[in-house]
């Protein structure tokens, strides 16, 4: 069997997925909370004609062994759950997490969903929401409708100014974080659930006890480096190119062999 066919094969489709992480990253470079998708590859099963450590007689141990690959396979398409930058909008319901830790969000089906996307609303009833509507567990509770401001601090104390000017206290955000955030399912949307992997999530006060603190009028940009996203690509493409080379040369020789009789 020439393996160069199937070892190819397995390297252009691997590329082929490697094109598609790097062009959803690349895609998500303008949304907020994004973290960046990294693949990684490991060799599949090798054949061995000669074992490496084998006995040839009198004693004698084969130094080096054939190993024979059968190519690539992709075992990972991990988040990298760095900081992205943070970037100033003004905004006094937009919230970034300087730091570890998630937002609290509260799915249609009573489930919990965890963000690091902190471009919040103000719904119609006062209370705090994501852009599709999905309330904020654990953070401002109803707004007043006489509120004229609202002011959190690195802690994530929510106070309101009312219109008579005195100040009342209206939440207080809490954030989560997880000892394999890695390990977390994307849904989509900015949000994650937990899974086995990640394991079970801690809740804690921001900028204590290793929280991140909150930074009211920030958004957390996405981590993806643009430079780094399109050398990847560009790399890609080439190891594409070269695994299909290698297909149309494995072809070429076994078209030869076939034309030895004529």
């Amino acid at each position: 069997m020439n393996l160069a066919l199937y070892s190819g094969a397995t390297g252009m489709e691997a590329q082929q997925l490697s094109l598609n992480v790097i062009s959803n990253n690349i895609a998500n470079v303008n949304t907020a909370g994004y973290k960046q998708n990294k693949i990684e590859f490991q060799d599949l099963l090798y054949q061995n004609p000669r074992p490496v450590g084998g006995e040839t007689g009198a004693g004698n141990i084969v130094p080096v062994g054939i190993e024979l690959g059968n190519g690539t396979k992709v075992v990972s398409t991990g988040k990298v759950f760095s900081q992205g930058n943070l970037k100033n909008t003004e905004n006094e319901f937009d919230f970034a997490i300087d730091g570890v830790g998630f937002f609290e969000i509260e799915r249609a089906d009573g489930t919990s969903a965890y963000t690091r996307d902190g471009a919040f609303k103000r719904g119609p009833n006062g209370q705090v929401t994501t852009s599709d509507g999905l309330p904020i567990l654990n953070g401002p509770n109803n707004i007043p409708a006489d509120g004229i401001g609202v002011f959190v601090d690195p802690s994530g104390t929510v106070n309101v100014q009312l219109g008579d000017g005195t100040i009342q206290q209206a939440g207080q955000f809490q954030t989560v974080r997880f000892n394999n955030p890695a390990g977390l399912k994307s849904l989509g949307g900015n949000l994650y659930i937990e899974t086995p992997a990640s394991g079970p999530p801690e809740a804690g006060q921001p900028n204590e006890n290793g929280f991140g603190s909150i930074k009211q009028g920030y958004l957390e940009m996405s981590n993806v480096n643009v430079v780094e996203e399109m050398v990847n690509m560009i790399v890609a493409q080439r190891a594409y190119e070269i695994n299909a080379k290698s297909i149309q040369t494995s072809d070429e020789m076994m078209g030869r062999v076939n034309q030895l009789k004529r």
